[in-house]
Protein backbone atom coordinates (compact mmCIF):
# COMPACT_ATOMS: atom_id res chain seq x y z
CA UNK A 1 0.00 0.00 0.00
CA UNK A 2 2.69 1.97 0.27
CA UNK A 3 3.88 2.01 -2.99
CA UNK A 4 0.76 2.53 -4.35
CA UNK A 5 0.21 5.89 -1.92
CA UNK A 6 4.25 6.52 -3.49
CA UNK A 7 2.71 6.45 -6.93
CA UNK A 8 0.05 8.87 -6.26
CA UNK A 9 2.05 10.92 -4.58
CA UNK A 10 4.06 11.03 -7.76
CA UNK A 11 1.55 11.39 -10.00
CA UNK A 12 0.16 14.34 -8.33
CA UNK A 13 2.92 16.06 -8.32
CA UNK A 14 3.43 15.74 -12.07
CA UNK A 15 -0.07 16.68 -12.88
CA UNK A 16 -0.07 19.82 -10.46
CA UNK A 17 3.72 20.87 -12.45
CA UNK A 18 1.89 20.21 -15.85
CA UNK A 19 -1.71 22.29 -14.41
CA UNK A 20 0.69 25.19 -13.48
CA UNK A 21 2.18 26.10 -16.36
CA UNK A 22 -0.92 25.82 -18.60
CA UNK A 23 -2.93 28.11 -16.29
CA UNK A 24 0.26 30.89 -16.83
CA UNK A 25 -0.99 33.29 -19.90
CA UNK A 26 1.95 33.75 -21.65
CA UNK A 27 2.80 37.05 -22.60
CA UNK A 28 3.42 38.20 -25.87
CA UNK A 29 4.71 41.55 -27.80
CA UNK A 30 2.59 43.69 -28.60
CA UNK A 31 1.87 43.62 -32.95
CA UNK A 32 2.41 47.22 -34.65
CA UNK A 33 -0.56 48.15 -35.49
CA UNK A 34 -1.27 47.69 -39.09
CA UNK A 35 -0.38 49.83 -42.12
CA UNK A 36 -3.03 51.72 -43.34
CA UNK A 37 -1.69 52.71 -46.80
CA UNK A 38 -3.99 55.08 -49.51
CA UNK A 39 -3.12 55.03 -52.78
CA UNK A 40 -1.63 58.68 -53.78
CA UNK A 41 -4.13 61.17 -55.66
CA UNK A 42 -3.85 61.04 -59.39
CA UNK A 43 -1.78 63.40 -60.86
CA UNK A 44 -3.41 67.07 -61.84
CA UNK A 45 -0.83 68.05 -64.51
CA UNK A 46 -3.25 67.79 -67.86
CA UNK A 47 -4.23 70.71 -68.78
CA UNK A 48 -8.18 71.45 -68.69
CA UNK A 49 -8.86 73.74 -71.60
CA UNK A 50 -7.35 71.61 -74.81
CA UNK A 51 -8.60 72.85 -78.24
CA UNK A 52 -9.75 69.91 -80.22
CA UNK A 53 -7.63 67.73 -82.04
CA UNK A 54 -7.33 68.71 -86.05
CA UNK A 55 -7.26 65.77 -88.10
CA UNK A 56 -6.48 66.53 -91.67
CA UNK A 57 -6.60 63.68 -94.59
CA UNK A 58 -4.10 63.98 -97.20
CA UNK A 59 -5.31 64.48 -100.68
CA UNK A 60 -4.79 61.39 -103.34
CA UNK A 61 -1.95 62.91 -106.13
CA UNK A 62 -3.25 62.49 -109.37
CA UNK A 63 -1.44 59.63 -111.06
CA UNK A 64 1.32 60.93 -113.83
CA UNK A 65 0.40 59.82 -117.38
CA UNK A 66 1.33 56.20 -118.69
CA UNK A 67 4.01 58.10 -121.18
CA UNK A 68 6.12 59.51 -118.60
CA UNK A 69 6.27 56.02 -116.91
CA UNK A 70 7.10 54.30 -119.96
CA UNK A 71 10.21 56.44 -120.74
CA UNK A 72 12.52 56.44 -117.72
CA UNK A 73 15.19 58.69 -117.46
CA UNK A 74 18.69 57.72 -119.26
CA UNK A 75 21.42 56.74 -117.07
CA UNK A 76 23.59 59.28 -115.80
CA UNK A 77 27.52 58.91 -117.91
CA UNK A 78 30.18 57.21 -115.74
CA UNK A 79 33.47 59.02 -114.72
CA UNK A 80 36.32 58.33 -116.41
CA UNK A 81 39.14 57.08 -114.07
CA UNK A 82 42.73 58.06 -115.15
CA UNK A 83 45.37 55.44 -113.87
CA UNK A 84 48.14 57.12 -112.31
CA UNK A 85 51.89 55.65 -113.18
CA UNK A 86 53.17 53.28 -110.43
CA UNK A 87 55.49 54.31 -108.16
CA UNK A 88 58.46 51.93 -106.89
CA UNK A 89 58.61 51.60 -103.29
CA UNK A 90 61.81 54.00 -102.95
CA UNK A 91 59.62 56.52 -104.59
CA UNK A 92 56.78 55.09 -102.40
CA UNK A 93 59.17 55.69 -98.84
CA UNK A 94 60.51 59.11 -99.50
CA UNK A 95 57.26 60.50 -99.86
CA UNK A 96 56.17 59.21 -96.69
CA UNK A 97 59.32 60.15 -95.02
CA UNK A 98 58.59 63.61 -96.72
CA UNK A 99 55.00 63.84 -95.41
CA UNK A 100 55.54 62.39 -91.82
CA UNK A 101 59.05 62.22 -91.02
CA UNK A 102 58.81 58.49 -90.23
CA UNK A 103 56.78 55.69 -92.02
CA UNK A 104 53.63 54.51 -90.89
CA UNK A 105 52.78 50.70 -90.15
CA UNK A 106 49.18 49.64 -89.76
CA UNK A 107 49.07 47.62 -86.11
CA UNK A 108 48.58 44.58 -88.22
CA UNK A 109 51.99 44.58 -90.25
CA UNK A 110 52.63 44.06 -93.72
CA UNK A 111 50.78 40.88 -94.24
CA UNK A 112 50.79 39.05 -97.50
CA UNK A 113 48.75 36.37 -98.10
CA UNK A 114 50.74 33.44 -99.12
CA UNK A 115 49.65 31.50 -102.50
CA UNK A 116 48.15 28.12 -102.42
CA UNK A 117 51.01 27.18 -104.68
CA UNK A 118 53.52 28.78 -102.83
CA UNK A 119 52.08 27.33 -99.62
CA UNK A 120 51.52 23.92 -101.11
CA UNK A 121 54.93 23.97 -101.56
CA UNK A 122 56.08 24.48 -97.84
CA UNK A 123 53.61 21.59 -96.99
CA UNK A 124 55.20 18.97 -98.95
CA UNK A 125 58.71 20.23 -98.03
CA UNK A 126 57.70 20.67 -94.03
CA UNK A 127 56.37 16.85 -94.48
CA UNK A 128 59.65 16.06 -96.15
CA UNK A 129 61.63 17.47 -93.71
CA UNK A 130 59.89 15.80 -90.66
CA UNK A 131 59.88 12.21 -92.23
CA UNK A 132 63.67 12.78 -92.71
CA UNK A 133 63.87 13.85 -88.93
CA UNK A 134 61.64 11.06 -88.30
CA UNK A 135 63.95 8.98 -89.70
CA UNK A 136 67.18 10.32 -88.19
CA UNK A 137 66.34 9.05 -85.13
CA UNK A 138 68.15 6.24 -84.06
CA UNK A 139 68.00 5.39 -80.48
CA UNK A 140 65.76 3.63 -78.46
CA UNK A 141 62.68 5.26 -77.55
CA UNK A 142 60.81 5.09 -74.59
CA UNK A 143 56.93 3.94 -74.11
CA UNK A 144 55.99 8.13 -74.37
CA UNK A 145 58.09 8.23 -77.30
CA UNK A 146 57.10 5.86 -79.06
CA UNK A 147 53.34 7.43 -78.81
CA UNK A 148 54.49 10.15 -79.36
CA UNK A 149 56.82 9.02 -83.02
CA UNK A 150 52.94 7.14 -84.04
CA UNK A 151 51.70 10.62 -83.48
CA UNK A 152 53.61 12.28 -85.82
CA UNK A 153 53.29 9.40 -88.24
CA UNK A 154 49.14 9.90 -88.31
CA UNK A 155 49.80 14.00 -88.47
CA UNK A 156 51.67 13.82 -91.72
CA UNK A 157 49.19 10.87 -93.08
CA UNK A 158 46.60 13.02 -92.33
CA UNK A 159 48.45 16.04 -93.67
CA UNK A 160 49.70 14.01 -97.17
CA UNK A 161 45.76 13.17 -97.33
CA UNK A 162 44.78 16.53 -96.99
CA UNK A 163 46.70 18.01 -99.70
CA UNK A 164 45.67 14.98 -101.95
CA UNK A 165 41.68 16.54 -101.49
CA UNK A 166 42.81 20.17 -101.93
CA UNK A 167 42.80 21.08 -98.30
CA UNK A 168 46.16 22.90 -98.32
CA UNK A 169 46.03 24.91 -94.80
CA UNK A 170 44.62 21.50 -93.24
CA UNK A 171 48.02 20.00 -94.65
CA UNK A 172 50.05 22.69 -93.37
CA UNK A 173 48.40 22.72 -89.93
CA UNK A 174 49.10 19.44 -89.65
CA UNK A 175 52.49 19.43 -90.91
CA UNK A 176 53.31 22.19 -88.14
CA UNK A 177 51.90 19.67 -85.23
CA UNK A 178 54.33 17.10 -86.66
CA UNK A 179 57.19 19.42 -87.16
CA UNK A 180 56.40 20.46 -83.39
CA UNK A 181 56.39 16.86 -81.86
CA UNK A 182 59.61 16.22 -83.75
CA UNK A 183 61.13 19.06 -82.13
CA UNK A 184 60.12 17.68 -78.75
CA UNK A 185 61.16 13.89 -79.41
CA UNK A 186 64.48 15.28 -80.40
CA UNK A 187 65.15 17.24 -76.86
Amino acid sequence: MKLHAARVAMLLVLALTACHDKNQVQNQPPLAPPIEDTPPPPPSNAPANLPPPVITVPQPQPQPSTQAQEAPPPPPPKPKHHKKPAETTDQQNAQVAQNNGAPQVSAEGNFTPVEPADLRKQTSDSIAETEKGLGAITRKLSDQEQKTKDQILEFLKQAKSALGTGDVDGAHNLALKAKVLLGELNQ
